[in-house]
């Protein structure tokens, strides 16, 4: 069977960001069923309906990467029990203009980190909530990772076996819906 292509959004724009650190770490264990490429969201203009009829590139490129995707993984921190302004920011212009949602029928799954139990919980409630607004199939459960400094070596691998296998589960159950939604 095929790779599934495998479009990857950090909700952070964070040089460090732990939530990249996760990101690249599911990226690695997710190698075997996924072909997997990061989506760029921090050099995209905040929304305008005004820019829409000579859109920047950017926002064309970010709308042509989760096209060409058959599925989406977030991986976002929370800002004020929300979802950060960038990453709302992409969501906005991947589902504009009006009639071309680049969201619609799109198979998306989405975790979080932060050094709280439970810390991306509000955030990824509400992106739930917004992309199965926008017609996305929001699928995979909630994945919550409580993020410690030795949990993600420099080689992307998780060093914790217990983690490594949870979230080894969640992408093979990600690949199994997203496989069969994409056949």
């Amino acid at each position: 069977m095929a790779k599934l292509k495998l479009a990857i959004i950090v909700g952070s724009n964070r040089r460090e960001s732990i939530n990249r650190k996760l990101a690249q770490a599911l990226a690695k264990l997710g190698e075997g069923a996924f072909d997997a490429s990061f989506v760029k969201i921090d050099d995209l203009p905040m929304f305008n309906q005004d820019l829409e009829p000579n859109r920047p590139e950017s926002t064309l490129r970010l709308k042509r990467e989760i096209e060409a995707a058959d599925a989406i993984l977030i991986v976002t921190p929370e800002h004020n029990r929300s979802i950060p302004a960038v990453l709302k920011n992409a969501i906005d212009w991947a589902s504009r203009p009006y009639g071309k949602n680049s969201w619609a029928g799109k198979t998306v799954a989405v975790t979080g980190t932060s050094g709280g139990a439970v810390g991306t919980a509000v955030s990824q409630n509400e992106l739930r909530m917004i992309l199965t607004n926008l017609a996305g199939a929001v699928v995979g459960g909630q994945v919550f990772v409580t993020f410690k400094e030795d949990l993600i070596d420099a080689q992307h691998n998780v060093t914790n076996e217990a983690t490594r296998g949870f979230l080894q589960g969640f992408l093979d159950n990600f690949a199994k819906i997203a496989g069969k939604l994409a056949a």
